[in-house]
């Protein structure tokens, strides 16, 4: 090697080194550092477009000691929750990248491990209130400094919604957003609203719900709720204790995920408004009339743009479903059969949509539906693949009675109707004189799909080529 290339390389390891040393990091302890118990300290973290792997440390005094904390920007702060083996999460990097990927924004983790890493659940809950006290001097600081306190949105992670909160109590609810990400229901559950995140906090809140049985909080807290899969047990997580600790994390840390996968714009996850997750898996909540022309909320990151019709309607719940993996989101259908039997009959119905070489499957098994004859039952599938163009359909019919005799349900009209691409409102635009012009010219994919006069034997799955459904209304 040549003495100049060598002194190039020195040179360029000098700079790279003398750069590393200028970068903060994460606090990373250890299961003896929460066995032993920490006391808070706090770090704030700042990334940026331009320094977005390699965070400059804040200071609570100075915050114009940092060139790179441009107070014109948006600010979105990060925090996480209860820290019990002491080490950092292992999404905080892909959270800060996904923020930055999205928008120029200063993105702000708020490292509390001193303090959150602690044995005593107790304890931690206690520098909640002490971690938010800090962070809303930072905060005033900064507002100080010219920061618009509508510009800022805090995403909580479990603990973290409810320092969120307090935060937001603190500046009499004046700041733009706080998302929740399953917040901590321990300490938690029963407390009035002053003792934990509620939606005055924020001129938006929003929250999502995936561990409502255990770690997380089960009552509403923000303008929106989202309950994937009810709140409780998230598909492909672990059933058993014998999986070790992902038993107990998994359906914690899924709230992350999902919105991760909501930044990525990996896929949409519609939620439906309802009073229960009964009342959503008995399929009479696939209505989004409320919302107009914006049709149901989308879960994730972009709910704020249904904000101004959220915050006059109050809390509302909703829910949605999702796959085992990424991409998480499903395809939402309303199924609609009517009969002819004379007698009445209880039982399950499996859908399955074929298209180019894709199936896709939807059991509707949570409880046996009621089929009366010149009833319409309404039945609501969910499916996890969407698929553009659905050349063949199957349905079978059961109703799990083993040692009792098979029964036949003679079918009047079936009619499948995806709940994302109905079109419904554009056509509304129009005058009737064009409505069924305007109708028959929608793409296939955006009409219902039906068929009439089909003979179900039971358990015996019949497929068949659906058509466009001849209706001048939906």
């Amino acid at each position: 090697m040549s003495l100049w290339r060598y002194l190039t390389l020195l040179l360029a390891t000098a700079v790279y080194i003398c750069k590393a040393e200028k970068c903060d990091h994460r606090v990373d302890l250890r299961l003896g550092h929460a066995i032993i118990g920490t006391t808070l300290r706090m770090k704030l973290l700042l990334f940026t477009r331009d320094t977005i792997h390699c965070s400059s440390l804040l200071s609570h005094s100075n915050l114009s000691a940092d060139p790179n904390f441009n107070l014109s920007r948006p600010t979105t702060f990060v925090i996480h929750g209860y820290r019990p083996t002491g080490s950092p999460p292992n999404w905080a990097d892909q959270f800060t990248e996904l923020l930055l990927a999205r928008k120029d924004l200063n993105v702000i983790y708020v490292d509390w491990n001193y303090g959150a890493a602690n044995l005593n659940y107790f304890k931690v809950v206690e520098n909640t209130h002490k971690a938010a006290h800090n962070l809303t001097a930072f905060v005033k600081k900064m507002q100080e400094h010219g920061a618009s306190l509508n510009d800022i949105h805090m995403i909580g992670v479990s603990l973290g919604a409810h320092i969120s909160g307090f935060v937001g109590a603190n500046l009499d609810g004046a700041i733009g957003r706080i998302t929740a990400l399953d917040p901590a229901g321990p300490q938690f559950t029963g407390a009035p609203p002053e003792d934990r995140l509620d939606p005055t906090d924020a001129l938006f809140v929003d929250a999502l719900h995936t561990d409502i049985d255990a770690l997380g909080y089960r009552e509403a807290v923000g303008h929106i709720d989202f309950y994937a899969n009810g709140g409780t047990d998230q598909p492909g997580c672990p059933k058993t204790i014998l999986s070790g600790s992902a038993y107990f994390k998994c359906d914690h840390q899924r709230s992350v995920y999902l919105f991760f996968e909501s930044l990525k714009h990996t896929c949409s996850s519609r939620a439906f408004p309802c009073a229960s997750y009964r009342d959503f898996l008995d399929g009479n909540c696939m209505s989004c009339d409320r919302f107009g022309d914006a049709g149901c909320p989308v879960f994730g990151y972009d709910i704020d743009k249904w904000k101004d019709v959220l915050v006059r309607m109050g809390q509302t719940k909703t829910f949605f479903f999702t796959n085992r993996k990424s991409p998480f989101c499903m395809t939402n259908y309303r199924l609609d059969v009517v009969i002819w039997n004379e007698e009445v009959h209880w039982g399950y119905i499996t859908v399955k949509l074929h298209g180019n070489g894709t199936d896709a499957v939807a059991k509707i098994d949570h409880k046996a539906s009621e089929f009366k004859k010149y009833n319409e039952t309404a039945l609501f599938a969910t499916f996890d693949t969407d698929l553009l163009s659905v050349k063949k359909m199957s349905l079978m019919f059961s109703t799990g009675n083993v040692f009792q005799p098979k029964y036949k349900l003679r079918v009047l009209r079936v009619r499948l109707t995806h709940l994302e691409r109905n079109d419904r409102y554009t056509i509304q635009i129009f005058s009737h004189i064009f409505f069924q012009l305007l109708y028959l010219c929608l793409p296939v994919s955006y009409r219902p799909l039906c068929r009439y006069d089909l003979i179900l034997a039971e358990d015996k799955e019949v497929t068949f080529s659906p058509l466009p459904c001849q209706e001048s209304n939906f």
